[in-house]
């Protein structure tokens, strides 16, 4: 399975980080080795002093496709999760500055969080689901599926005509505002409306 990734789906991320606002999602990859285990803390990595946190909305791919029409992308998943994109923010601006991928930054082991499952049911709209992230009982992240540049069907009609989308992978569709850095002794717990879909302690 492959973790998909979707950069600059809300502007007021792409204002935060003073980014350009792109005219296609901006898509990278992560490996399954960068999903962090069950019950595991994060430790941060000794390549970077300036992690941050992003949490996004996911979505779990539930049949083989290819070229996938945004009227029958619903057909395609039946599940929405939460998760955290962690990125090596100072790692991330070398490697743009010199034009070079992001991966080191983005794909290193434990940096894809991924909550509990959610069947797609529990939502009236997919497109409006609110959801948050707390740092040490602070919320620091909020933000509703209504927010994004490209909704969870376009986003898979765009993916599929580059990568076939198979069983189990994973959308990452994009943060809102409010990233920043974590630190040894942190907790993170992220929300779907108000049910608690992960906890995790960074080391």
């Amino acid at each position: 399975m492959k973790l998909i990734c979707i950069g600059r789906n809300y502007t007021d991320h792409i204002k935060e980080l003073e980014n350009e606002k792109p005219t296609d999602p901006v898509v990278f990859l992560k490996p399954d080795t960068a999903i962090l285990l069950k019950k595991q803390p994060f430790f941060i990595p000794d390549f970077s002093d300036d992690v941050h946190h992003e949490v996004e909305v996911l979505v779990k791919i539930k049949k083989v496709g290819k070229h996938i029409d945004k009227k029958f992308a619903h057909k395609y998943y039946d599940d929405i999760g939460l998760g955290i994109d962690f990125t090596a923010r100072d790692l991330q601006a070398q490697l743009k500055a010199k034009g070079l991928p992001w991966e080191k930054a983005k794909a290193f082991d434990g940096a894809a969080v991924i909550g509990k499952w959610l069947p797609k049911t529990n939502f009236k709209n997919v497109n409006d689901i609110n959801f948050s992230l707390k740092k040490n009982d602070e919320v620091v992240q909020s933000g509703n599926t209504e927010l994004m540049l490209w909704k969870i069907d376009e986003l898979i009609e765009y993916v599929s005509k580059y990568f076939t989308l198979k069983i189990g992978d994973i959308i990452f569709t994009g943060t809102p505002a409010g990233v920043g850095k974590v630190f040894a002794e942190d907790r993170l717990i992220g929300y779907i409306e108000n049910e608690e879909l992960f906890s995790i302690k960074i080391k």
